[in-house]
């Protein structure tokens, strides 16, 4: 075998064939071109170990004479046994041989040997001619790629084989149900991608823009999310500080919506700047109500006396409270329509939202009531008389959920200086527009300026259920000038907020991060239901800072200006695109 160099003009087309000019050489290696460092600054290392070495010498040895401890250094000796540290790891790099053959390796990274028999044929020219070999282990520079080979290389490269290859085929084939993924692949981070890049196939459409890298799916794994391709991502803002109560909160805001937080963090400031808010739970109890059905309307009034008598209640009671340590039934409350008996059950649920919780409970009644009374069916489980994720005006009256109203007043010069408006414009404002405005536009729960902005954002940050912003964002909003008309009281009345602190959406990362900001992640163990209750504060505080300063805009005619100022892009359109 014989080890050889192809020439340059055998193997590489000239001026004449590719209208380009031929490549330049390559420089010749010289020794100094094996030192990371110039020549010159090699040459001052070496005078720079010397002349520290010396030095410290001559230290040592005063030292010596003095009886002075030699640990003992000043600021000048440090400093030079530093330098000489500095000087002898690069003297050790440049007298190492391996470091001196990487470097020369690393120039030549490129370089091309070809391994040919004595007897293979001469290399041909692009013309055809063949040329001599050139002389055994002749040296010459790199061999640049043939015109064959750059075309091949510009190429679209082809699509690399994964082993998920034909998992994806499949998926694109609709077997196994994609909904299977996570349980036959036992990698949830995996079946998301490859559920993606399925989607992707079957839509023709990219999912780019959209993250898959980056979450936990196993968190959300049965209980918040099913077949995910990716996860979304939204700002989050903080406003406050939030003074409710004597204490402090930053409020965590999930929004897409410019001037939110910053509106809110104004209303926290005039808040804050007065001396704080303070709230009051009025009730607390989640609900559901299954619908009935008896073979006559006697019937099913029969049942409603029955549930709603304090005698039985207690049995009820115990039958509801045994599946679950927090569940605590309250009260039934009954509702006929021709033979049809609508019986909504009322009951604690610790620091849970409580809605899973109650259907299971519940279902114990309901078993109880069909060995009791056997002409009793079951139509559903749910009768929306409790009524869930809908504006209705049991919520508004009764409450669900947790009922809270928070006030504060605000000092005359807060209203001034931090909200730029007078205290009897705002009142005015809040009569024709909160009151009488929704009023006359048959609102039910809508006596607000907009509640369920607040409501919305702080419910994604904290994981809760955001389809429940319909009926937590009940609210009516007052506003009174108070103390010989200088001051204003504002509150906030909101008997629907439904929250929890465990369950849901409150276990992932984000979600949790936010409730532990507030203070209140997870379950109160010491007294359960506490954490989701102040919760429900919080929101409704962050509420009445919300509507404060909206108001307060709309009074002073800064809406529209604050709007095109900070909810506008002033981004060119036209060059992200292009």
């Amino acid at each position: 075998m014989d080890v050889r160099r192809r020439s340059i003009k055998a193997a590489y087309p000239t001026k004449e064939f590719t209208g380009e000019k031929p490549a330049k050489p390559h420089k010749s290696l010289i020794a100094s071109d094996a030192l990371p460092l110039p020549l010159y600054l090699t040459n001052a290392n070496f005078f720079t170990f010397f002349s520290v070495m010396y030095f410290l010498l001559q230290r040592w040895r005063d030292k010596i004479r003095n009886s002075t401890p030699l640990h003992v250094v000043t600021a000048l000796a440090s400093a030079a046994i530093i330098s000489l540290i500095a000087s002898v790891i690069y003297l050790l790099q440049f007298f190492g041989i391996g470091f001196v053959q990487s470097f020369q390796n690393r120039d030549n990274h490129d370089d091309s040997w070809d391994v040919e028999d004595e007897n293979d044929e001469p290399a041909e020219t692009l013309c055809g001619t063949a040329q001599p070999p050139p002389p055994a282990r002749q040296f010459v520079p790199m061999v640049p790629p043939q015109p064959a080979k750059i075309a091949a290389m510009s190429e679209k490269p082809a699509p690399l084989v994964t082993p998920d290859e034909e998992i994806i085929k499949s998926q694109v084939q609709g077997k196994p149900p994609s909904y299977s993924l996570e349980a036959s692949l036992g990698d949830c981070k995996r079946a998301a991608a490859i559920r993606r890049e399925a989607l992707q196939r079957i839509t023709r459409k990219s999912l780019e823009g959209l993250p898959v890298e980056g979450f936990d799916y196993e968190s959300s794994l049965g209980q918040c999310c099913e077949m995910p391709v990716g996860y979304y991502q939204i700002p989050v803002g903080i406003a406050g500080p939030l003074l409710l109560g004597g204490r402090e909160y930053s409020v965590s805001m999930a929004t897409t919506e410019g001037c939110l937080v910053a509106s809110t963090n104004r209303g926290c400031k005039a808040i804050y700047g007065s001396g704080g808010a303070t709230s009051v739970l009025l009730r607390d109890a989640m609900t559901r109500a299954p619908v009935v059905r008896f073979a006559s309307a006697k019937r099913a009034a029969e049942l409603k006396f029955f549930v709603e008598d304090p005698l039985p209640f207690e049995t009820l009671a115990a039958a509801f409270n045994q599946s679950s340590r927090f569940a605590r039934l309250q009260r039934i409350q009954c509702a006929i329509a021709g033979k049809n008996l609508y019986t909504r059950f009322v009951c604690s649920t610790g620091d849970a939202m409580g809605m899973n919780m109650v259907s299971k409970t519940f279902q114990n009644v309901l078993d109880y009531l069909q060995n009791e009374i056997s002409d009793m069916d079951v139509i559903g489980i749910s009768g929306n008389f409790c009524s869930d994720k809908k504006p209705a005006a049991v919520n508004w009256i009764e409450g669900r959920g947790k009922s809270v109203v928070c006030e504060a007043i605000i000092k005359e010069e807060v209203v001034k200086k931090v909200l730029k408006t007078q205290v009897a414009a705002l009142v005015e404002l809040n009569m024709l527009k909160n009151l009488t405005g929704s009023a006359m536009a048959g609102a039910l729960g809508g006596f607000n300026a907009h509640a369920a902005n607040i409501v919305s954002a702080v419910y994604i940050a904290t994981g809760q259920d955001p389809a429940q912003n319909i009926e937590s964002s009940h609210c009516i909003t007052m506003m009174e000038a108070v103390n010989d008309g200088k001051d204003l009281h504002v509150s906030v009345t909101m008997p629907s907020i439904e929250v929890g602190t465990v369950g849901g959406g409150t276990q992932l990362a984000s979600q949790s991060a936010c409730l532990n900001l507030l203070g209140v992640k997870g379950a109160n163990k010491d007294a359960p239901g506490s954490n989701a209750r102040l919760l429900a504060r919080i929101v409704a505080g962050s509420v009445l800072a919300g509507e404060l300063s909206l108001m307060s805009a709309i009074s002073a005619g800064q809406l529209v200006k604050s709007h095109m100022k900070y909810n506008r892009s002033s981004k060119d359109i036209t060059k992200i695109s292009s």
